[in-house]
Parts: structure tokens; sequence; C-alpha cells
């Protein structure tokens, strides 16, 4: 069983820059605490669905001949797994590429498959792989940049003064006609579970049922501001705030993080099953 504690991952320390393959840098922590914290007991009972999407814009190998090659990897991680993968970790083993040899792409993706699959299932009773996709450079320009969908929050003129979750700002129009919305706002933030330094993100709800309150849900998300969490952590408390406060009969919630280290974290978490998003990058990231 992995009892991995963030305390205890490299963030926020001296780290040697390892440049020769090692997956043992990786550092996975479990998902079941902080679910705890917002309810959430076994994994049978998790009312959700959905992924964390990363996409890595620092990877590099040698191929035979010792010449570098470069590419951008987007990972897909289910909800499902047991884990997270520290970010830093995840940071530190890309590095440990960089003067690796691998005799093409195909190898490359497969360890990276291989690796954080490991990394993420560990301690299941049964295992799944993650998704690894790699673009050359001579795919770099198809790579879109598009804000989220959604009617933007931030227009609206609110007081805000809460600075940490404050799920009691959110209300719907119970009683009333269901409504479909897209909602956005660029407006999230919070800080490292570990070393407090600040993420900054875009948040995007999609949701039928009850209209919520958009003035309330607006300073809602804006109270994360102070908040230490992980991206998948917040973006989970998020999805059930919301989906006990405002009852939806559907949730999504989907959020892009700018990237620190050369990596950037997208989670999902969706009441219902869906295809997930493209992993396209907004302008901040």
């Amino acid at each position: 069983m992995n009892d991995n504690t963030p305390e205890q991952s490299q963030l926020g320390r001296t780290s040697a820059y390892v440049d020769q393959y090692d997956a043992s840098l990786l550092f996975p922590i479990p998902r079941a605490p902080k679910r705890a914290e917002i309810g959430l007991g076994a994994a049978a009972a998790v009312p959700f669905f959905g992924a964390d999407l990363w996409t890595a814009f620092e990877l590099s190998w040698l191929n035979p001949r010792g010449k570098p090659q470069v590419a951008l990897a987007h990972v897909t991680i289910p909800c499902e797994t047991p884990n997270i993968i520290e970010s830093k970790s995840f940071k530190l083993y890309l590095n440990s590429f960089n003067n690796s040899r691998f005799a093409d792409a195909a190898e490359v993706q497969a360890r990276l498959r291989a690796d954080l699959s490991e990394a993420a299932w560990r301690g299941a009773a049964s295992a799944s792989t993650v998704g690894v996709k790699l673009l050359l450079p001579e795919l770099f320009d198809r790579e879109p940049v598009h804000e989220l969908d959604g009617l933007l929050l931030d227009r609206l003129d609110v007081e805000c003064t809460r600075y940490t979750p404050a799920p009691e700002l959110l209300k719907a129009a119970e009683g009333e006609a269901p409504v479909t919305e897209t909602l956005v706002s660029h407006l999230l933030k919070s800080n490292c579970l570990v070393t407090g330094q600040p993420d900054w993100g875009s948040v995007q709800i999609r949701y039928s049922g009850p209209q919520i309150d958009q003035a309330g849900l607006l300073q809602y998300l804006v109270s994360f501001r102070n908040h230490n969490e992980f991206h998948e952590q917040c973006v989970e408390r998020i999805f059930m705030d919301v989906w006990t406060r405002c009852r939806p009969i559907k949730l999504a919630v989907y959020a892009r993080y700018t990237r620190r280290g050369g990596l950037d974290i997208n989670p999902l978490r969706t009441s219902h099953p869906q295809a997930l998003p493209a992993n396209v990058r907004t302008a901040r990231q």
C-alpha cells in the first residue's frame, strides 16, 4: 500500500539534477486522505468520473547516435487511480531522460506509459494504464491556443472578502425550472499544498439543474485564493461543494492551471461519463 505523504516528497527541497533515466524518481501520493476531507470514503462512493490531463513541455532524450530529440507529451491519468503523481517528482523524472539514449520516440512513449501507470496505480487491487501521446516537432504548429468556452463570471462587479473556501456562498434557485449553463472564470488561484507557492488557473463549470447564483459562485471560486491544496484536490473540492450545495442534475468541473516546471495539470471531474476534452492550452498556459 502506498503511504507517501506530500511532506515526504521533493517539494520545497534542493534536488539533484539526475540526467540518466530513473523511474524511481516518480513520487505517487494517495488521493484517499484529501477525498476523506470532502466527505468521500471508499472509492465506490466517489460520485464523479474524469481524469487529470497533463502537458509536459520539456521532454528530451538522445537518439542512438547521441543526437538530442524533443517532444511534447500529453498524459491522461484517470481519476480512478489511487494516486496522483507529485508534480516536482514528475519533472525530475522527465529530466532523467535528458542524457539517456532510446531507440526512437515509440520507446520513450512506452517507458513513460509503463512508469506513470505503475506510479498512478500503485497499491490498487487491479491496475490499468495511463494515456501517453507524444507530439514531435513537425506537429508543434498544430497545437492551438483556445480559452475555455462559456459565460464569463468575471464580468460581475462583486465584493470579495473570503479567501479560504466558503461553500456557504453557493446557492441555487431550487423550485424553478432547471437550466443548462456553462460558466467560466479566470480568477481561480490556490497555493501548493507543501510550498505555499501560487497556482493560477481558469475553471469551467457545466451543469444542468437549478440555476446557480452567479455572483455567489464567483465569490466562492475567489475564496480559494489563499487555500493550500494540489490542483486535483481543488477541483474535486469545487465539484463536491457545487454538487451538494446546488444539487444539479448533471455537473462537470474542468480547470486548466498555468504550467510550473514545464508541466501543466488540468483536472476534469464530471457526474456522468463523457468524452474527455481535447488537451488544448489557454493563453496563460
